[in-house]
């Protein structure tokens, strides 16, 4: 037996329950008198609603309503009340409050029916007729109408420059010039939005939400409805997928508990695959690079501007220009950051904002600058490598960027690329090598934790975090079971019910580090009781001992340097006449302490493609990226985190793309056949090193992030291969065989 259980490539724990069916998702609760909602969305992008007839809908025997602006209740519309963790400034969607139509798909009503057949069938005899109204959703043709937001969401820092910019380029021997676009995409979880709502006599809701952060839909559902926590609790202990799309309260949850109030029914709605691309998205965002850099290849100025999509009611913001002033060292930097106000729904997070999208064009133009120069792409990395946060004048809490390079070009052979594009090929396929840097920050946020210990030895340990995928409840199992020296089967971690001590929505890749610290934290305060008994037992071979000079390993505590001497935990629990030991704790991050300091997670990507020369089709067919991470809590979950990541870039590389049909204002390729996303053939061996690195400062379990890493870096590589292989510089993802030729 062993608890040495950090740093091992445990199998997840919720493995079997997920393969056997176990695992319950939002919309598989059924419970006895379930009725099924079905959303009504509007045709149009822009205009009102002049009158809309649920008439022959309602004559269907089994409906029970349908909910209109017309006849919705009467709530608290402020928008102050629709706050949530995720917020960008502006008025918040409301659903059903007037007449308006702000974007295409809007819901603009819903039918509650027996069965969700009979729903579906009399949601398509809800006529409705409109006014209409110009719509605008055309980045490209209204870009001239940018403006710079005065403020962002919490997460947005507002870019500042440094230097003179201007005369950086001036003085600069190789310059290169160049706009970078991408389309806008859509997150596509496996699981559909859906909200089941339980009503209960009492009036009380117990609600199974697709979130990213429970306590969040729980804050909403309680300002909205004025329900406080105890009348509605809500539950997501398990999620197929998410990646940014939960991070927000989404309409199907207000329309849910909606209309269990007023029918005093549970209700559940289900978003289809074609709503779900009405709701938040990443944004379309059109970037202008200008670089310098001298002689010897050293940066002498980076002017990096940015244009994205925001909604006419939210200014949604991501941290773009940020991160070119951060990846190198470079004194002249002029960073802009402006929206366009469209005719869409506001924007969302989606996996690695801001930096994704960010690193998918500044690694391509630092790239065309290293060839600009006859410099290799990572030699001119290498010359422009900064040991200080340069944005921050910060120094990092720990860097092994340089062992990323090492080892992840070592593996991958690049010293045996030929420098020239077009050099290398196998027989009618060209054969091009890429790489490009990744960046994320390594956040902490404060989170609460509670560790329950009891008699027979077993633990079980909770927080209203979330599991996304990421093996939240696997790592949280190890921690917990290594600090209190238990097998790791005696140990149940708990997650996904707004009841439970408050956590933050799982984004950002902060939980491991968030969620982690209070978990080790709930978990020492348990050891600290149980020591404090343990020396109190009659004559305890511990009652000399003090807290250092023990060991909780293998359901005991012992002394460090004898141990065969010491206590079973079951024995110090039954002597001391207590049943359980239970501690609930908040931990915060050491700001004092963190705020000298500059904390990132960072990458190095190799990749390979082969390019069809005739057809213009590329193929990925090698991928090797080293990731700098911290302490590795699991080796087996950390690795399919960034296997992920890796894939992601490649489909927001060659393929993803959400398409605007701009006379209708509805993206149209609104479903997985049309939208594409990287499958099995798609996806090459990809090989993840991860490169030792010890970080004492950004938080107690010395841990940084990784489920958002593996994206940043990808497509630009992938692009920087494309152009080796055929000479020509592709600025505009996805790259589709089209630009190729």
């Amino acid at each position: 037996m062993t608890t040495n259980y950090i740093g091992k490539p445990t199998n997840r724990v919720d493995g079997y329950a997920k393969v056997t069916g176990g695992a319950k998702y939002a919309g598989e609760h059924n419970v006895p008198g379930l009725t099924y909602g079905v959303v009504v969305s509007s045709d149009i992008a822009r205009g009102r609603i002049s009158r809309i007839d649920a008439s022959e809908a309602l004559k269907l025997n089994g409906v029970l309503e349908v909910f209109t602006h017309e006849n919705r209740p009467s709530l608290p519309w402020f928008d102050r009340n629709y706050q949530d963790q995720d917020q960008p400034p502006g008025s918040p969607f409301r659903p059903l409050y007037d007449n308006e139509i702000q974007f295409s798909q809007q819901p603009i009503a819903l039918v509650v029916a027996e069965t969700f057949e009979l729903a579906r069938y009399a949601a398509s005899l809800v006529k409705v007729q409109y006014v209409r109204e110009p719509h605008g959703t055309d980045l490209r043709a209204i870009q001239g109408q940018a403006y710079a937001p005065s403020k962002g969401k919490p997460s947005w820092k507002k870019p500042r420059p440094r230097g003179n910019a201007a005369q950086g380029m001036e003085q600069s021997i190789f310059k290169i010039e160049g706009r970078y676009d991408h389309a806008a995409e859509h997150h596509n979880p496996l699981e559909m939005h859906a909200s089941t709502v339980v009503y209960e006599p009492s009036g009380k809701l117990t609600v199974y939400d697709k979130t990213q952060g429970v306590p969040n839909s729980q804050k909403y559902i309680s300002r909205i409805f004025g329900l406080s926590k105890a009348q509605a609790t809500v539950h997501a202990p398990f999620i197929g997928g998410a990646f940014g799309s939960g991070l927000r309260p989404q309409y199907q949850l207000f329309l849910a508990v909606m209309a269990a109030l007023q029918l005093k029914r549970s209700v559940r709605v289900t978003l289809t695959r074609q709503q779900m691309f009405s709701f938040g998205h990443r944004p379309a965002t059109i970037q202008r690079f200008e670089l310098g850099a001298d002689a010897e290849g050293k940066l002498q100025a980076v002017v990096h501007e940015a244009i994205q999509e925001t909604s006419q009611f939210e200014d949604y913001t991501e941290n773009v220009v940020n991160w070119s002033g951060t990846v190198y060292q470079c004194d002249n930097v002029e960073p802009t950051y402006k929206l366009v106000k469209l005719d869409t729904y506001t924007p969302l997070d989606m996996r690695a904002p801001g930096g994704a999208t960010a690193m998918a064009a500044y690694e391509v133009a630092i790239d065309e600058l290293a060839y600009a120069a006859g410099i290799d792409p990572l030699e001119f990395r290498l010359i422009n490598y900064t040991e200080r946060d340069p944005m921050q004048d910060l120094p990092y809490s720990s860097k092994e960027l340089r062992a990323c390079y090492r080892q992840a070009a070592e593996r991958f052979g690049w010293s045996n690329r030929r420098p020239e594009p077009r050099s290398m090929r196998d027989g009618n396929e060209l054969i091009g090598w890429g790489m490009a840097t990744g960046i994320w920050e390594a956040e902490q946020k404060p989170a609460m934790a509670k560790a329950v210990l009891t008699a027979d030895g077993k633990l079980t340990v909770s927080s209203a975090t979330e599991d996304i995928g990421t093996g939240t409840y696997t790592i949280m199992t190890q921690i917990a079971a290594e600090t209190l020296g238990l097998p790791l089967e005696n140990v149940t971690f708990e997650l996904g019910d707004s009841s439970m001590p408050e956590a933050p929505l799982q984004g950002g890749s902060w939980t491991a580090a968030t969620v982690g610290s209070a978990v080790k934290s709930a978990c020492l305060e348990v050891q600290k009781r149980l020591f404090e008994y343990a020396g109190s037992m009659p004559d305890s071979p511990l009652a000399k001992a003090d807290a250092d000079g023990v060991v909780f390993a293998d359901g005991r505590i012992h002394l460090k340097h004898y141990p065969t001497i010491g206590v079973t935990i079951q024995d110090v629990l039954r002597h001391s006449g207590v049943d359980r030991i239970e501690e609930e704790v908040t931990t915060l991050p050491d700001m004092l302490r963190q705020k000298k300091y500059a904390r990132f997670t960072h990458s190095a990507v190799f990749v390979e493609v082969k390019v069809d020369e005739d057809l213009g089709t590329v193929h990925v067919t090698r991928v090797v990226t080293a990731v700098a991470g911290g302490r590795i809590l699991n080796p087996k979950t950390a690795r399919s985190q960034v296997l992920g990541g890796v894939v992601w870039g490649i489909g927001m590389a060659l393929e993803e793309e959400s398409v605007l049909d701009h006379q209708f204002g509805r993206f149209i390729n609104h479903d997985l056949a049309e939208y594409h996303v990287a499958v099995n053939l798609d996806v090459p061996p990809i090989d993840v090193i991860f490169v030792e690195e010890n970080d004492t400062v950004v938080n107690p379990l010395g841990v940084k992030g990784l489920g958002e890493i593996g994206v940043v870096g990808t497509p630009a590589a992938i692009a920087n291969a494309v152009f080796h292989a055929t000479g020509k510089r592709l600025r505009d993802l996805p790259i589709t065989l089209d630009k190729v030729m």
